[in-house]
């Protein structure tokens, strides 16, 4: 699977709680991340799960013609600090085929970075082809 890049800013951390109704403040503020033990304001986990799952899934649509993702699951390992500047952070994500099933069905296993640490351990999804 190709590297996938995604830039997280607070603007974008802003709209994630609008929409996930997350409006935890170390999410937003440095002084309630900073009163909490956090180095800053970090990016929602789900977030950060959900862009790697959007990158698998658009892979799997393009490359493998209608592949969809039947079993997703992930680790929650590092946060991803988010600076508050115009450019933000890169989230990167990257895959490799870990195995090939006898039913037809596809794991890929993800790598998702930030920084060059993994923010997620044990990130995989499950394929299966497309029905006909």
């Amino acid at each position: 699977m190709p590297t996938r890049t995604f830039r997280l800013t607070r603007e974008r951390l802003v709209a994630y709680a609008a929409a996930s109704g997350d409006h935890n403040p170390i999410h937003w503020s440095e002084t309630r991340a900073a009163a909490v033990g956090l180095p800053g304001v970090i990016a929602h986990g789900m977030l950060s799960m959900g862009l790697a799952a959007t990158a698998v899934t658009q892979w799997a649509e393009q490359e493998h013609v209608g592949a969809h993702v039947v079993e997703y699951a992930t680790r929650f390992t590092r946060p991803v600090l988010v600076p508050d500047t115009a450019d933000g952070v890169k989230l990167t994500v990257d895959g490799v085929v870990g195995d090939v099933r006898e039913d037809g069905t596809v794991r890929v296993d993800l790598t998702v970075r930030c920084a060059g640490q993994k923010v997620l351990a044990r990130t995989r999804a499950v394929l299966a082809p497309a029905r006909v």
